[in-house]
């Protein structure tokens, strides 16, 4: 999640990327402005481990890397943001400290970054020509909403007792297990439910 730390101070590119390095909170750098990230839930934490868990253990043996939050991707727009987890799979010499080139990109939702990553970041990421999938994963429900760019960046929605098939990197996971460990009510209901009929 983030909030506005300098606004209507733009900056170029380079002092942001050089300010960056030692910077002691990371920032996204959107239209020459800069933009705080700020500390992230219990939940949004737990979801965004387990992607980034998943999605390791399934490419350790590939050429395919993910990275969590702590890697910028460089949009096609020349914005630099935060995804909580990406997937890249050919090699980027561009810098070290970002990349330009994911096949997937994971937001996890909050109140306060609800309108960047379904508007904003959707039309920065989709335009990003390497891309195949964006993800968004609600933390306080149970809801993750999957863009295909082989479907024309359609929108899909999966929920409880449901699977969701990954393309761009060949995997299935279930809803219940993105959201191990998550304490929302729709897990709550439905672990009670599972502890009931079994």
């Amino acid at each position: 999640m983030s909030t506005v730390f300098e606004k209507n101070n733009l900056i170029s590119k380079e002092e942001y990327l050089k300010g960056e390095i030692t910077a002691e909170i990371k920032h996204e750098y959107v239209n020459g402005e800069i933009f705080a990230m700020v500390g992230c839930s219990e939940n949004h934490d737990f979801i965004a481990g387990n992607i980034y868990r998943k999605f390791g253990n399934h490419l350790e043996n590939s050429s395919c890397r993910p990275y969590t939050s702590d890697i910028k991707i460089k949009t096609a727009k020349g914005n630099f943001r935060y995804p909580d987890c990406m997937v890249v799979c050919e090699k980027d010499n561009e810098d070290v400290y970002y990349q330009t080139k994911p096949i997937i990109l994971v937001e996890v939702l909050s109140r306060t970054t609800r309108k960047t990553d379904e508007k904003d970041k959707l039309l920065e990421y989709i335009n990003i020509p390497t891309l195949k999938e964006y993800v968004i994963i609600e933390q306080d429900c149970v809801d993750i909403t999957v863009y295909l760019k082989s479907n024309d960046w359609h929108s899909t929605h999966y929920f409880l007792n449901e699977d969701i098939y990954f393309e761009s990197i060949d995997l299935t996971l279930s809803v219940a297990e993105i959201y191990h460990r998550v304490n929302n009510e729709d897990m709550t209901e439905f672990l009670k439910n599972k502890t009931t009929t079994s």
